[in-house]
């Protein structure tokens, strides 16, 4: 299922899924150009519990966040292309330059961001472990990057 973000929405979507007994893991990230280093994440990530929720960052919040240049494929692309793996249960669309609103609305059982990140530098840790959640890094896929990619591109 693919949203965009309204907190009432994702507030909703977060009580149906544990009134299931879900376990809901949450990620987020731009998923521009995807690669092998993405799907390995993801699938890391759908492990650690029972329901994966995608956030994706709007073109809008890509473009402010990465220049305007960014994003390569526009959000609509990136949302159908993420919902369609295996380890992605929804996608969650935001117009912020964080997830944070989202995540609050969501209160997932684990949040989880790839080893660039510091528990300290991961945005919702604090209101995610205030819950009774936990926050995990996900080591990532050696030589898999979008911007090395694009900058292959540039140079062919």
């Amino acid at each position: 299922m693919i949203v965009h973000a309204d907190h009432a929405r994702v507030s909703e979507l977060g009580a149906t899924l544990r009134e299931a007994g879900q376990r809901v893991v949450f990620t987020n990230g731009v998923f521009d150009i995807l690669h092998a280093g993405h799907v390995t994440y993801l699938e890391q990530a759908r492990a650690l519990g029972d329901t994966l929720v995608v956030g994706l960052n709007t073109d809008a919040s890509v473009r402010r966040l990465k220049g305007p240049e960014r994003p390569i494929n526009a959000e609509d692309d990136r949302a159908c292309v993420i919902a369609a793996l295996r380890a992605v249960d929804h996608v969650v669309l935001f117009d912020t330059d964080t997830p944070l609103d989202v995540i609050v609305a969501l209160m997932p059982d684990v949040l989880v961001k790839g080893g660039d990140y510091t528990r300290d530098t991961i945005v919702g840790a604090d209101e995610v472990e205030a819950d009774g959640g936990t926050v995990c890094t996900i080591p990532l896929v050696e030589g898999r990057s979008t911007t090395a990619i694009i900058n292959r591109a540039r140079t062919v």
